[in-house]
C-alpha cells in the first residue's frame, strides 16, 4: 500500500522521472544497436560506445533539462505533454544528424553515430517515453477508480466530434465514466471499432440501454435535425438515461472542448424544426443600406429582429422601447458584439405621438418593424383600456407617422390570438391588423402583417415558467390537461418576419407554418424527465383551470379565411375580409376615445362591434356576446 501511495496518490519526485527518462534513452540506444546488427554487435561498433553513449545521453539530458518535460505530472499526462516529448526528442535526434554531417568532414567521411542507429533510437525513445506515461496514467485511473465503478456513457456520432468528445471524457471525467459504445447513422461505420469502443446503429440503442446502466448519451453531432434528436431523447428517457449536448465548436474554450461545457439537452432544442431557408438575396436588397426602426427592440421578438437585421448591413438601426433596463442591456450587447453596426437607442413610448414624430423626423426611417405590444392574455383581460392604448393607439400612431414620413415598408408582428379572438389582447391585435391593412390601400407605404403563435423562451412563455417551477421543486402548474399550443423558436419567428417583410407587396397578412400543436401537459412531462426527475415522485403536476380569456387551442386562420401559398413553403398569405379605411378610422378613434372613461365593459363592447368574431371565453365579458 505504501508503494501504491508513493506511485499514485503522491506526485512522483521530479528527479525520479528524469532518471527514468534517461534510463529509457539508454535502453533505446542499446536496443538500436542490437536491432541494427541483428543482436550481434561487432567489436568496431563496441569500441565507439564511450563516445556515442556520452554524446547521445548528454544531448538528451541537456534537452530534457531545458524543456522541463520531466516536470509534468505523469498520472495526468495529456496530449500536449505527448506533443512536447515528441518535439524535444525530434530536436535531439536532429542535432545528432547535424553533428554527423559536420564531423564526417574531419574523420575521413566516417559518421560518429550511424544514421540507422539515430533512426531506430529516435523511434524507440519516442514510443517508450510517451507510451509508458500513457500506461502509467491508465493504471492510475484503473487502480484508483476501478472500471466496474465507472458509469457507462454512449456517444452519438462517430466522427471527429465524437472522437474529441471521448478524449474529453477520458481526460476530464475518466474517473467517473467510461464510453460503452458509439451510435452513428453511417452504415459504413457500423460494426467497426473506434478508440476501443464499438460503433452501432440507432436500432441497437434500446438494446444497449436495456443491457447496461447508461448514465448519459452525449450527442456530439453539431447539426442534428430536431426530429432525430427528439427520437433519441424519447428512447433515452424511457430508460432514465440523461441526454447531453456537445456545444458548437465556436463555444469551445481556446479551441478545446471541456467536459463542463457538455450540457443537458434543453426542451427548446426538441421543439424546433428543420432549418429555415431564407431568400437572403431578396432580403439583402430590401434591407441593405436602409435606416430601419424597430419598436419593442428590448423585448424577446424585437431584440432578435435587431440581431437578425445586422448581417444584412442596414445603414442604421433605431431601437425604440420604453423598458429602460432591458433597452440598456440591448445597447451593451450591440456595443460588445456589433461595434461595426451603426445604431441609435431611443427611450420612448409608441403611444406618445409627439415623441414618435420626433423620432421619425430625426432619423427618417425607411422600414419599420413594429414588435412593441402588450401580449399577456390575463393582464389585458383585466386591463382592457391599456390594451387599447398600446396595441391599438400605439400601432395607429406609428402607422400614421409612417405614411406621413414616407416610410417604404411597415411590418407588424401580430399573433395567432388575433384569429377568432377569445380575449381582449387578441382582439386588440386584430383591430391593429384591420387598421394597418385598410391604411395600406390608401397610402404608398406597404403595410405587412406577420402572424404566428407562441415563441419559445419569450418572456411569459410556459417554458421558462416550467423550468423555474421544476428548479423550485414544483408543483408544475398547467391550466387544463387538454390545452395545446403552437411553438416556434424566437430566431425562427424573426427570420420569417424578415422574409415576409421582404416579399410583401402591401395589405397582406402572412401566416407562418407553426408545425404541429403540442399538448402542454406532454411538454411539462418531458421537461421533468429531462431534468432527471420522476413525475409524481420527485415533482407533481397540478391543474389550475383556464385563465380569463384563455383558449384550449390556438388557431392561425379565422373561420372564413383561407390561404394562398408563397414561394416560401413555411409562409402563406391569409385571405381576409377587407375594410373601408374611413369607416375603420372613425370606429377606431371612437374606441380609443373610450380610454378616458375607464369603463372596461364599454371598451370591450366596442371591440366586439369592431371584431364580430370576438367571443369571450372564461371571462366576465361573455355577458356581452
Amino acid at each position: 500500500m505504501k508503494t501504491l501511495d508513493i506511485l499514485f496518490l503522491r506526485n512522483m519526485p521530479r528527479w525520479v522521472i528524469f532518471f527514468i527518462d534517461m534510463c529509457i534513452c539508454l535502453f533505446s540506444l542499446v536496443l538500436a544497436y542490437l536491432v541494427r546488427f541483428n543482436f550481434s554487435i561487432p567489436q568496431l561498433a563496441i569500441d565507439d560506445f564511450p563516445l556515442v553513449f556520452a554524446l547521445v545521453l548528454g544531448i538528451r539530458a541537456i534537452s530534457f533539462y531545458i524543456s522541463k518535460i520531466y516536470q509534468g505530472i505523469v498520472k495526468y499526462t495529456s496530449s500536449k505533454d505527448s506533443q512536447r516529448i515528441f518535439i524535444v526528442i525530434s530536436i535531439g535526434s536532429l542535432i545528432y544528424v547535424i553533428i554527423n554531417v559536420i564531423t564526417s568532414n574531419f574523420i575521413n567521411g566516417k559518421f560518429p553515430i550511424p544514421f540507422s542507429i539515430i533512426i531506430i533510437d529516435y523511434m524507440a525513445t519516442t514510443f517508450l517515453m510517451i507510451s509508458l506515461r500513457v500506461m502509467f496514467k491508465a493504471l492510475y485511473f484503473e487502480l484508483t477508480n476501478p472500471n466496474k465503478e465507472k458509469r457507462s456513457v454512449i456517444i452519438f456520432g462517430a466522427g471527429e466530434s465524437g472522437i474529441i468528445t471521448k478524449r474529453t471524457l477520458d481526460r476530464d471525467a475518466g474517473t467517473k465514466y467510461k464510453v460503452l459504445a458509439f451510435i452513428d447513422d453511417d452504415k459504413k461505420k457500423q460494426g467497426k471499432m473506434l478508440e476501443g469502443s464499438s460503433i452501432f446503429g440507432l436500432d441497437k440503442l434500446k438494446e444497449l440501454l436495456e443491457d447496461n446502466n447508461v448514465a448519459h448519451l452525449i450527442i456530439s453531432v453539431q447539426n442534428l435535425l430536431p426530429a432525430r434528436k427528439q427520437q433519441i431523447v424519447d428512447i433515452c428517457l424511457n430508460y432514465d438515461t440523461k441526454v447531453l449536448n456537445v456545444p458548437p465548436v465556436t463555444n469551445w474554450i481556446n479551441g478545446e472542448l471541456s467536459f463542463k461545457q457538455i450540457k443537458k439537452v434543453q426542451i427548446e432544442e426538441l421543439l424546433g424544426r428543420d432549418p429555415i431557408l431564407l431568400d437572403k438575396d431578396d432580403i439583402q436588397k430590401q434591407l441593405s443600406g436602409k435606416v430601419i426602426l424597430v419598436t419593442g427592440a428590448a423585448g424577446s421578438i424585437g431584440s432578435e429582429i435587431v440581431r437578425q437585421l445586422i448581417p444584412f448591413h442596414p445603414q442604421k438601426i433605431i431601437l425604440v422601447d420604453q423598458a429602460e433596463s432591458p433597452l440598456y442591456d440591448m445597447e451593451l450587447e450591440l456595443y460588445d458584439k456589433h461595434k461595426e453596426q451603426s445604431y441609435e437607442v431611443v427611450m420612448g413610448d409608441i403611444r406618445n405621438k409627439e415623441r414618435m414624430d420626433n423620432v421619425f423626423r430625426t432619423f427618417k426611417p425607411q422600414i419599420v418593424f413594429h414588435a412593441a405590444a402588450y401580449k399577456h392574455v390575463p393582464m389585458m383581460e383585466n386591463n382592457p383600456s391599456e390594451s387599447i392604448l398600446t396595441n391599438v393607439l400605439g400601432t395607429k400612431t406609428l402607422a400614421d407617422l409612417s405614411v406621413e414620413h414616407k416610410v417604404e415598408r411597415f411590418v407588424m408582428v401580430s399573433t395567432d390570438k388575433a384569429v377568432n379572438p377569445t380575449n381582449v389582447m387578441g382582439a386588440s391585435k386584430r383591430i391593429a391588423e384591420i387598421y394597418t391593412q385598410s391604411l395600406s390601400k390608401v397610402s404608398n407605404t406597404k403595410f405587412i402583417t406577420t402572424r404566428f403563435g407562441n415563441v419559445l423562451g419569450s418572456s411569459g412563455s410556459v417554458i421558462p415558467r416550467f423550468r423555474q417551477q421544476i428548479e423550485n421543486g414544483g408543483p408544475v402548474t398547467i391550466t387544463h390537461p387538454d390545452i395545446t399550443r403552437y411553438f416556434m423558436t424566437i430566431p425562427e419567428a424573426c427570420q420569417l418576419v424578415l422574409e415576409a417583410g421582404a416579399m410583401g407587396k402591401g395589405c397582406e397578412i402572412f401566416i407562418f407554418d407553426m408545425g404541429q400543436s403540442i399538448r402542454i401537459v406532454d411538454l411539462a412531462k418531458k421537461m421533468i424527465k429531462l431534468s432527471g426527475l420522476v413525475l409524481d415522485k420527485d415533482i407533481s403536476i397540478t391543474y389550475t383551470g383556464l385563465r380569463p380569456g384563455e383558449k384550449l387551442y390556438e388557431e392561425l386562420l379565422a373561420d372564413h379565411e383561407n390561404t394562398l401559398p408563397t414561394h416560401h413553403k413555411q409562409i402563406m398569405v391569409a385571405r381576409v375580409k377587407e375594410y373601408d379605411f374611413d369607416e375603420i378610422t372613425s370606429t377606431v378613434n371612437e374606441l380609443i376615445a373610450l380610454f378616458d372613461k375607464q369603463d372596461n365593459k364599454l371598451i370591450v363592447k366596442k371591440m366586439k362591434l369592431l371584431v364580430p368574431e370576438f367571443k369571450s371565453n372564461n371571462s366576465v365579458y361573455e355577458a356581452l356576446d
